[in-house]
């Protein structure tokens, strides 16, 4: 058995036989993914029966199983599916289940006590504020974005107290992971979903905002080098990071297995140096200084990592960088030849193994062979003991035991997982036994052991989903409640706004109710006295003003708003609009619970049991997912939530800039524009104060025409998006809307025949 580390190596499979091969490896866990519900659809993925035994495996060996259940759900999957998906492995005693959607996080949490739920990276957690609303919900683990400063990291494991779990090693994506829609928009197989087709690693060729200026540099802008920490682990270590994670369930077993092996070569040795220090009296911060100074890695196991898989070399990724081109590819996406000796290497020593090289655990036994009683043989793994009993030993007639000859048949444990450290032998002269009989009580009694091992981690107490339903979710509404908002659903319209120069445009708009003004708008020197410039025009035209939190909210953003608190309550805001959990959490932390919040669609409500959580946290509005179709929206409970009709809509969230990658960083805000294979235009706005950028799609999301649906589902607000859009073109979005949406007297397709997509509205996402 394997003592909880200091510091974890998660491992990914695909497949079993990755399974056992990153055991074998070294891997103190390993993350894999179900017939259902995981980010990796199109991996080979476990069936029941291997899944079962994976975790019997894993925890015959110490180690632990984490299962993805990290997609979003549909209402129906979330109601018939989960549970009876997951309650084999909960009573077969599954260590942690990794969730993205909300609603899956809450069900699991009712319906099965004492298993740790881990926040996926798809949650978007960035900051100190995310974190803890997390492990007040009830997580044990936050899976950090990849995006995440040494820096940042820190600061979370200071503040909240949370185990953290950070990709060390393996492929990267272009995007914040949760907040990437371009596969999902482009293809409809959602990234969400557990479908992502990796568009990020196809050519783009960038212009400038005249789309006719070509931009000089290779045409891989999107496809980022794989990470490799391998120098940085002492660092990562005093980070705060507890489980150092590899990505790579899609990949093979040698490139898993080989990777594996590296990482847990290095990890040992660091950790090793380090309690050799602790042990010689040094401080906790000289011992790590001593450990971290004496490590090093080899030029040789360097080549070994580049040799296993590598795409345009490596990276080492965000945790000292803020981004940069040296960690795009640029001219070549895909991962260089690997090297057939080392797999075959990997292959021998950790997949196609023989049964002399299968990991043991060790034992110890003590065997009492007394005359006329029987014969009694106990065993102990670490704190587990057993003790069986066999047929009764006899008076030696022609040849007695000898003690060399039971040693030697006790100690045959065959393919079973154990192998005597020790084993003490008490017996009398002149005894007989059959070795029959030694045998059948060694199988007996390693039998037992393993048993009772594997007793310690099943489960019962599983919660019925009936059960689970009875007590929690938030208040349902009373008929009352439901007929005033069916009365009221529809009859608010909202404005958004990623350009301040639009506002007098959206004034002059007299059906429209709220305006909603992006952080982008604005430059953080003119910040307050613009805000409330602003709001006292929206307030003198009759309309609410609400501020959208940035869509990327780090401990920087974090600390300017903390800072500012006093200047952010003054000013005469409606309330906010968050697009992350640290937004959301910031907002209840620092201004309260009675602060009006809105969560815009990138926190996904795509089933009730999420709406449930999202309405403790944002009594006010959600906003209705961008991937669910119209069959989909209309088995919703929209009564709470605003649905975009029109806006370009961001496909991905980033903290690389096309701009510094391809020209140089001048921070100054503009727009670029990607070019794809087809010639359609996506254009990409970079936001300097927060540093990242946003890609949009190429054509506006326009549902004006769908009133009548809308009436039906119980919307309670419709949202204009501007980003992009000049003042002439905001113009006539506006009046557009005012002659189809609201008047009925013409359709889209008369007034503004192409330009659109109608988006998921249609087709949905599988």
């Amino acid at each position: 058995m394997m003592q909880k580390r200091e510091l974890e190596l998660l491992a990914p499979a695909g497949s079993y036989e990755t399974f056992e091969a990153v055991i074998r490896a070294g891997a103190d866990a390993v993350y894999l993914g179900g017939s259902h519900f995981g980010a990796r659809a199109y991996a080979n993925n476990f069936n029941e029966e291997e899944l079962l035994r994976a975790i019997d495996y894993a925890h015959i060996h110490g180690r632990q199983v984490y299962l993805t259940v990290n997609t979003l759900f549909k209402e129906e999957e979330l109601e018939q599916g989960l549970y009876e998906y997951l309650l084999p492995y909960y009573e077969q005693g599954l260590d942690a289940v990794i969730v993205q959607d909300m609603g899956a996080f809450a069900r699991i949490r009712s319906m099965f006590p004492g298993m740790d739920i881990h926040t996926s990276t798809q949650m978007t957690v960035t900051g100190a504020a995310g974190a803890a609303y997390m492990k007040q919900l009830g997580a044990s683990r936050v899976v950090m974005a990849r995006e995440m400063s040494f820096a940042e990291i820190r600061e979370i494991h200071d503040k909240v107290g949370i185990e953290i779990e950070s990709f060390v090693h393996g492929a990267l994506c272009y995007c914040y992971s949760g907040q990437c829609l371009l596969s999902s928009m482009l293809g409809g197989r959602s990234g969400n979903r557990g479908r992502c087709a990796q568009p990020c690693r196809l050519p783009y060729e960038v212009y400038k905002k005249d789309q006719k200026s070509r931009i000089a540099c290779g045409n891989y802008v999107l496809s980022p080098k794989d990470l490799c920490t391998i120098d940085a682990i002492p660092a990562l270590a005093e980070s705060g990071i507890f489980s150092f994670k590899i990505e790579g369930r899609m990949k093979q077993a040698e490139y898993a297995a080989g990777v594996v092996s590296v990482y847990r070569q290095y990890m040992d040795r660091y950790l090793d140096r380090l309690n050799e220090e602790r042990a010689g009296g040094c401080s906790e911060d000289e011992a790590r200084r001593r450990a971290k100074k004496a490590y090093a890695v080899t030029e040789e196991d360097h080549r070994k990592l580049l040799a296993l898989g590598n795409r345009s070399g490596f990276t080492d990724g965000y945790y000292f960088r803020r981004n940069g081109r040296e960690m795009i590819t640029f001219d070549s996406p895909g991962h260089a030849k690997t090297d057939e000796a080392l797999q075959k290497t990997v292959r021998e020593h950790y997949i196609k193994v023989r049964p002399e090289q299968e990991i043991k655990e060790k034992i110890n036994g003590f065997l009492r062979l007394k005359k006329d009683l029987s014969a009694t043989l106990k065993l102990q793994c670490e704190e587990c003991e057993i003790t069986c009993e066999g047929e009764q030993v006899l008076q030696a007639r022609k040849q007695p035991l000898s003690r060399d000859r039971v040693d030697v048949c006790m100690r045959k444990t065959g393919n079973t997982p154990f192998a005597f450290e020790q084993l003490a032998i008490e017996m009398d002269e002149d005894v007989f036994l059959p070795v029959q009989a030694l045998n059948a009580l060694r199988r007996e009694a390693l039998l037992a052991l393993e048993e009772k091992l594997l007793q310690g981690y099943r489960r019962d107490g599983a919660a019925s989903p009936e059960a689970e339903k009875l007590g929690c979710g938030a208040d349902k509404r009373t008929r009352q409640e439901e007929r005033r908002e069916a009365e009221d659903a529809g009859k608010t319209v909202i404005v958004s706004l990623e350009n301040r120069c639009l506002l007098p445009v959206v004034l002059r708009s007299s059906f429209v109710h709220g305006i909603y003004a992006d952080s982008s708008c604005y430059t953080r020197d003119e910040l307050w006295t613009a805000l409330l410039k602003d709001a006292g025009e929206a307030h003198l035209a009759g309309k609410k003003f609400y501020y959208i939190l940035p869509a990327v909210f780090r401990s920087r953003t974090a600390a300017f708003y903390r800072e500012n608190i006093e200047h952010l309550k003054a000013l005469p805001l409606d309330g906010f609009v968050a697009k992350s959990y640290d937004a959301a959490a910031f907002v209840r932390q620092e201004l309260g619970a009675e602060t009006p919040l809105i969560l815009d669609h990138s926190l996904y409500s795509w089933n009730s049991a999420a709406r449930d959580v999202f309405l403790q946290l944002a009594p006010e509005r959600d906003t209705v997912p961008l991937e669910l179709n119209r069959s989909e929206l209309f088995a919703r409970d929209n009564h709470h939530s605003e649905a975009m009709v029109y806006g370009y809509l961001p496909l991905m969230t980033s903290a690389q800039c096309v701009h510094a990658n391809t020209e140089k960083c001048d921070r100054k805000r503009g727009i670029l524009y990607l070019k794809d294979r087809y010639g359609k235009y996506f254009p990409v706005k970079n936001n300097c104060t927060e540093c990242y950028n946003t890609i949009y799609n190429t054509t506006p999301l326009m549902l004006f025409d769908e009133r009548a649906d809308f009436l039906h589902m119980g919307i309670a607000a419709y949202r204009i998006s501007f980003t992009i859009e000049e003042e002439e073109q905001a113009a006539f979005i506006l009046d557009l809307f005012e002659r189809t949406f609201l008047s009925g007297k013409h359709s889209v397709k008369e007034l503004f025949p192409d330009g659109y997509t109608r988006g998921h509205y249609k087709r949905g996402v599988e």
